[in-house]
């Protein structure tokens, strides 16, 4: 039975609902009822690699990169020795965790034994153990993830675009840090960030699949405090002021590929305070980005018949409350004339060159790549995880969508690819020497 407690969230038009629960320990819990084959729960903090400065006792406290990617790491061990995958692999789920630049999140999908899947999941999230041997053992593993990641040329090409568009934001820093900042990383250290950010107050649990509120509180109830726990330090979001031209115009790398690869960077600094007007513009930039880079325009197939760029060139826009840029990227035997072209091809056209045939056709794309994600279990909680932490409401995009005007358009691109907002980084390979 639905309380007042329990609060419904519905789309009609989608045919899409879910439903909210405050639980009283601070725990924001959201379950999303679909009869689909498989089940899936993710328990996130919203803390991720760019939350690296602290406020306690009036100082503050500076963390060492990749702290949070470490810290998703440890908490799988248990205090009795044992490792919550084996746990989850016992009763036939398969788990998994992911930090990115604002949350780190832990979750697992399965067919069967949900319920003590999920009491598995909050079990080992909410009690954390480290220990001075433990860090140290999970030093020279993360070390190796790191020179893997240091090794991949897209994560390579991918990081300098980054490090070209910011100065001073944290997002141009390795989600994983580097084999010098996990040094730093303590016990100590690991407890203090997890007492700030994996406040439950600070999380948000959410379920997809044919299961009801009332099953998922009834787990909460049994797992969970049923009081609020006062956090010992805040956290501080970075205030560093960006210029919004890009940092570095130009990165260069040299690694083994056998062609180069780039990642062109457009920086965008006008991010809305109200979550709300975020997504109003993620809307409308990806509806703008789907009429100017996809395959259906024209800057595409003259990049592709010209030789320029390999078939699977791809554009995405990132935002967020504290960043936001255009990228796009590919392999080409020329990154410099992909750039050249690309700028030429802005400056050729104007706002009022943007059809209202092409800005359907783009509304149209989006409209239906959002619908599709609620296909499954595991992109309805992930995409749900995403809105949830930038204040937003998943069921209330598609209207956002419907909502955007030619006019929100053709003023982003009045106010969007300024010269100075572009970086390119590249990937070149090695000469025969370096070889």
């Amino acid at each position: 039975m639905i309380t007042n407690d329990i609060k419904l969230y519905e789309n009609t038009a989608l045919r899409e609902k879910y439903y909210k629960y405050s639980h009283p320990c601070g725990l924001d819990i959201y379950v999303f009822p679909k009869k689909l084959s498989s089940s899936y729960a993710i328990l996130a903090a919203h803390y991720g690699s760019i939350d690296n400065v602290l406020q306690k006792a009036g100082n503050t406290v500076t963390v060492p990169d990749g702290i949070a990617h470490f810290l998703e790491h440890k908490l799988f061990a248990n205090e009795d020795g044992t490792d919550a995958f084996e746990h989850f692999s016992a009763i036939g789920a398969d788990a998994n965790a992911y930090t990115s630049f604002n949350k780190t999140a832990y979750l697992f999908n399965c067919t069967d034994n949900f319920d003590d899947s999920l009491k598995i999941l909050i079990d080992f999230v909410t009690h954390p153990y480290f220990t001075k041997e433990s860090v140290e053992r999970e030093r020279g593993i993360i070390a190796q993830e790191i020179k893997m990641y240091d090794d991949s040329p897209a994560e390579a090409c991918y990081y300098g675009m980054l490090e070209g568009l910011y100065e001073k934001h944290a997002i141009r820093r390795n989600i994983c840090g580097s084999v010098e900042s996990i040094e730093e990383i303590t016990p100590e250290l690991l407890y203090e960030c997890y007492r700030v950010f994996y406040n439950l107050s600070n999380m948000a649990l959410i379920v997809c699949g044919d299961l009801s509120p009332e099953r998922i509180i009834a787990i909460a109830d049994e797992m969970l405090p049923r009081e609020k726990s006062e956090a010992h330090a805040v956290r501080v979001r970075e205030t560093a002021l960006e210029s919004p031209a890009a940092f570095m115009p130009r990165v260069s790398k040299k690694m083994k590929v056998s062609k180069p690869i780039f990642n062109i960077g457009i920086k965008d600094v006008d991010i809305p305070e109200d979550p709300l007007q975020r997504q109003r513009k993620d809307a409308a930039m990806s509806i703008l980005n789907e009429m100017l880079f996809s395959r259906a325009g024209t800057l595409y197939n003259e990049l592709f018949e010209s030789g320029l760029i390999s078939p699977e060139a791809s554009y995405c826009y990132t935002i967020n409350e504290s960043f936001a840029f255009n990228s796009l990227a590919g392999e080409s035997d020329s990154p410099e004339e992909v750039l050249a072209k690309t700028c030429e091809y802005l400056h050729s056209i104007t706002a009022d060159d943007l059809s209202e045939e092409d800005f359907e056709r783009g509304k149209r794309v989006m409209y239906a790549e959002f619908v599709k994600e609620f296909d499954s279990t595991d992109s309805i909680a992930n995409n749900m995880l995403s809105f949830i932490f930038d204040g937003a409401d998943i069921l209330g995009y598609s209207d956002i969508i419907s909502d955007v005007t030619l006019d929100d358009v053709k003023q982003l691109f009045k106010d969007s690819f300024k010269d100075e907002y572009f970086t390119l980084c590249a990937v070149y390979p090695l000469d025969g020497q370096e070889q």
